[in-house]
């Protein structure tokens, strides 16, 4: 598009000289200058620490609130613009829009979906879990008119959230993965939670499919929600498991099964939790006509695409990291925690989970670590290494088997030096801990003149 056709899409006014109406573009849009695309549009947004203006030095075209160096669109508001020129583009291209959101395995769930999907035609998904009313745009602007399938992941921070992350891209498939209590500091209770992550529901067309979870009292009551037909995933519902088994490095396998057919699955991920994902990737692959068969082939070919989300490392002496520190609330912890007893008890390895805070809990917080804790130790985990202060709880809940530390680097070298080849250790936090240089450190820690891998 050129920037005049951009301008009108927005609602905005070309600044440049007398070309600048007609430079075109036709690279990605981002936000961030050090991830500049050739022919992209830099939008320039002002946050509380940054003005993106600042660095529009070099852009091939801005979407900015005032004109900069380089052609601009200005606007009043450039992330609402940016939402406006991604519908924009998602009537022109004649993609399928997947959407799916959830307390906790969105960005799991969407990896499996995405890589099922890509299977039978061109598909594009969102990176990462840039889910918010930045990232949906940013995904939606990656699309072309080859594009047959636009997997979106959407969170929500607040009731109406998703409802306009849906205008941006209306899905013709939407899911409801779980309501957990993650952003309950924000929201207050898991009914107004629910209420929140409900609304992508009630933005399909009758037409369109909604997946629920049928093991999730809260989320199977979004039927209701909704005029467009339902299908259901879990241990009872209409996309289902059964045989399940973990290997060595707590894998799962198990027969996947749909309107009276099962096909075996075995997943490359670790942790039985993956499976419930699997099973909502299934789904929705499902409702847009994948065969079963073709289905689970995929999942059982699907790779690691979303980094330090329960990645399995193996160090030259044989230790075993599982690297799962990307983010945290108190059900992600509890089935990584699980995860890590699988392995240990398949491998015979003493178990260490090094564990960070959870944030936005609210008034909750300290009980909810607490409980993480207790969890950890009726699991049977061997070592708890609480990571700062903030991790306290943890440790006041894991009890005598507990070792508080004062941060990263206390954590770190403590791990180095009581961690050997015969143990599996956890990294888990959330996003803002970044605990994944303590799993990074172990893996980079040269064992007696052996190296890493």
């Amino acid at each position: 598009m050129t920037l005049a056709e951009i301008a009108t899409v927005v609602g905005g006014t070309v600044h440049g000289d007398a070309r600048a109406r007609d430079v075109v573009v036709d690279g990605a849009a981002y936000v961030d200058s050090r991830q500049a695309v050739p022919g992209g549009l830099f939008v320039a947004v002002v946050g509380e620490q940054v003005d993106g203006h600042e660095y529009a030095a070099g852009a091939h075209a801005v979407l900015g609130s005032r004109a900069t160096a380089a052609p601009t669109v200005v606007v009043a508001d450039p992330v609402v613009a940016l939402g406006r020129l991604a519908r924009h583009v998602v009537d022109r291209v004649d993609a399928i829009v997947l959407a799916l959101t959830g307390s906790q395995g969105k960005t799991g769930t969407k990896d499996y979906l995405a890589q099922v999907l890509a299977t039978v035609g061109p598909t594009v998904a969102t990176l990462g879990n840039h889910n918010n009313e930045l990232g949906v745009p940013l995904t939606v602007l990656t699309a072309d008119a080859g594009t047959r399938y636009l997997v979106v992941e959407m969170g929500a921070r607040g009731i109406g959230h998703i409802g306009y992350l849906c205008e941006l891209a209306p899905p013709r498939v939407a899911a409801v993965l779980n309501v957990g209590t993650a952003h309950l500091g924000e929201f207050g209770s898991r009914e107004a939670i629910a209420q929140a992550k409900g609304e992508i529901v009630e933005a399909l067309p009758a037409e369109g499919t909604a997946v629920l979870n049928a093991d999730d009292a809260l989320v199977a009551a979004m039927a209701t929600r909704t005029s467009a037909a339902v299908t259901t995933f879990g241990a009872d519902g209409d996309v289902a498991w059964r045989g399940l088994e973990l290997d060595e490095l707590g894998r799962a396998s198990f027969d996947l099964g749909h309107a009276g057919e099962w096909r075996p699955v075995r997943l490359q991920q670790s942790g039985a939790h993956q499976v419930l994902n699997a099973a909502a990737a299934a789904a929705m692959a499902l409702a847009v006509g994948v065969p079963l068969a073709r289905v689970a082939a995929a999942l059982s070919a699907a790779a690691d695409a979303s980094p330090m989300r329960m990645e399995l490392h193996e160090r030259a002496d044989g230790l075993v990291v599982v690297n799962d520190a990307y983010n945290a609330n108190p059900a992600s912890m509890q089935a990584a925690l699980e995860a890590l007893v699988a392995i240990g008890a398949r491998r015979g390895r003493r178990t260490v989970a090094v564990l960070g805070e959870m944030r936005e809990l609210g008034p909750t917080a300290y009980d909810e670590h607490v409980g993480v804790g207790r969890a950890a130790a009726a699991l049977g985990v061997d070592v708890v290494v609480a990571v700062g202060p903030e991790a306290a709880g943890i440790a006041a809940g894991a009890g005598d088997e507990a070792i508080v530390t004062a941060g990263r680097a206390e954590a770190l070298a403590w791990v180095r030096e009581n961690v050997a080849g015969a143990d599996v250790v956890l990294v888990k936090a959330s996003r803002g801990a970044a605990l994944e240089v303590i799993a990074d450190g172990l893996l980079a820690h040269d064992v007696e003149g052996g190296s890493a891998r």
